[in-house]
């Protein structure tokens, strides 16, 4: 990819042969197009400025919604890439959803449930931290349900996305993908510095040595859940200031082929006199 050639990004990290998509050969320390935090800092800017003006079309116009899921390992940085590429926008036209182990209430309904309720109304930005494929990556990881379920779940949700793209809502997904070298850096990270200390939950090791068949869960994941509709996108996440200019560039340049506008004005305004 030439280095300045930002739109590639979208098609570069795209997984479209499924099929045939193989972890291994990702490298989360790869920086294709850049050669550094100097050169990715302004194009987040710029990116960041399109999306506020886009976003406010957005709001405005109340017809099409835009989806964003993040799915990463441990520390792979979601909440750093929602901080950094959506804090600048206007929170009322943003919605977050962090997906945490589900509660007896949500238990007791189909696992989809809880995902549909917090799917952006028309008008917004949803994004979800963690989302409904942890019922096939953490699910299958721990055996919380059988190999022919969780095959049976990724045909749900191709339908479930399909469903939401046919009334509307627009889907981006992301995979931070980190090493595991970088994992154990930040994880100690958390450790070494006191102001951190409250992001360290001694769960993360446990989780860490089944690190292999989290890889394992994610290359099925990927190959099975990718249709050309609502394809992932698996972006090197070792470097952060590469994860957010490259993801900044693929949301803006999605939101403008949504292309939303304001919607048309009252008929009269022009005659309309504000009273002294």
């Amino acid at each position: 990819m030439a280095k300045k050639d930002k739109k590639s990004w979208e098609k570069l990290f795209r997984v479209t042969n499924d099929a045939e998509f193989k972890y291994a050969k990702v490298d989360p320390a790869a920086t294709p197009g850049l050669s550094g935090r100097e050169e990715a800092a302004p194009i987040l800017a710029a990116n960041t400025a399109r999306m506020n003006e886009l976003q406010e079309r957005l709001y405005a116009e109340g017809a099409q919604a835009l989806l964003i899921v993040l799915q990463a390992l441990d520390t792979g940085g979601k909440d750093g890439t929602i901080r950094a590429i959506f804090g600048p926008l206007n929170p009322q036209g943003v919605q977050v959803t962090s997906f945490k182990v589900p509660t007896a209430l949500e238990l007791a309904h189909d696992y989809l449930w809880r995902v549909h309720q917090q799917v952006p109304p028309k008008g917004m930005i949803g994004i979800f931290n963690r989302s409904h494929y942890e019922d096939v990556l953490v699910a299958k990881v721990h055996h919380l349900v059988d190999e022919k379920a969780v095959r049976k779940r990724y045909a749900q949700i191709n339908a479930f996305e399909e469903h939401l793209q046919e009334n509307g809502v627009t889907i981006l997904k992301f995979h931070l993908c980190i090493s595991r070298d970088e994992q154990r850096e930040r994880l100690q990270q958390r450790l070494d510095e006191p102001e951190k200390h409250w992001k360290f939950n001694r769960g993360d090791l446990a989780e860490r040595a089944l690190w292999d068949d989290y890889v394992e869960a994610y290359q099925a994941m990927l190959r099975n859940c990718s249709p050309s509709s609502a394809p992932w996108h698996v972006i090197p996440a070792d470097k952060k200031w590469y994860r957010n200019a490259v993801i900044s560039q693929i949301v803006a340049d999605t939101m403008e082929k949504m292309e939303p506008k304001f919607p048309p004005a009252e008929e009269g305004l022009d005659k309309i006199v504000i009273p002294e």
